[in-house]
């Protein structure tokens, strides 16, 4: 089976998701809404973005091109997520849907995040993954529950809105995955980012020094 024919299948798969996905953004009011960019918008901020004028709406505000070529995944964690939302296509603008590439080099990981605003869809089209999402916290004497399945090429997984989750490659080459989401802007908060690296930091004053060494030691291991 060729790259291309793979890419198609992915593809398909992924519109299949968009068309039986319940979107969490606000259902449009007309047939489409093209995003006005940021820098144009004259001050104007909305729950989402301004609309261009009808009149001056062109194909290119709904197009994109580039999906088939791999990130680089060059990076300290092995992996790359090409996002394709509301700020690559303008015509996604309302209509709670987005869509984003996965690369990952061999062992790379996509390391824990949340998405706040969509639930997830991935297809695996090469390559071995192990995925997993951990649920919200629980009664009291209960612990969250972690959900974990090894995917390989034509397999899918759903992550719920808002739960923590990962994708990790655990086979010897490289592997891509394509992911639907419920939202034009899904956003994305990368846990050990958040948590080790806000700006200003978190101040945790605790009453001896046990603690401090203790959150030392989970930054040098969590993945970032």
């Amino acid at each position: 089976m060729t790259m291309a024919f793979r890419f198609h299948i992915a593809a398909a798969i992924l519109a299949l998701a968009f068309t039986i996905v319940h979107a969490s953004d606000p259902s449009p009011l007309q047939d489409f809404c093209v995003a006005v960019p940021d820098a144009n918008a004259g001050g104007v901020f909305v729950n989402g973005k301004i609309c261009k004028d009808p009149k001056l709406v062109e194909p290119e505000d709904f197009f994109f091109q580039g999906l088939n070529k791999p990130g680089s995944t060059a990076k300290p964690l092995g992996s790359n997520v090409t996002q394709v939302n509301v700020n690559q296509i303008p015509g996604l603008n309302t209509l709670g849907v987005s869509l984003a590439r996965l690369d990952f080099a061999p062992y790379g990981l996509n390391p824990p995040h949340i998405h706040p605003r969509a639930t997830e869809v991935l297809f695996v089209l090469e390559g071995t993954l192990v995925v997993g999402f951990v649920t919200s916290n629980p009664g009291m004497n209960m612990k969250n529950k972690l959900f974990t399945k090894v995917l390989n090429p034509g397999d899918v997984f759903v992550f719920p809105q808002g739960l923590i989750h990962f994708q990790f490659n655990q086979g010897h080459s490289n592997a891509v995955a394509f992911a639907g989401l419920g939202s034009q802007n899904p956003g994305v908060i990368t846990i050990a980012n958040a948590v080790f690296g806000s700006d200003p930091p978190i101040g945790i004053e605790l009453p001896d020094q046990v603690g401090v060494v203790v959150l030392g030691q989970l930054k040098d291991v969590l993945p970032s």
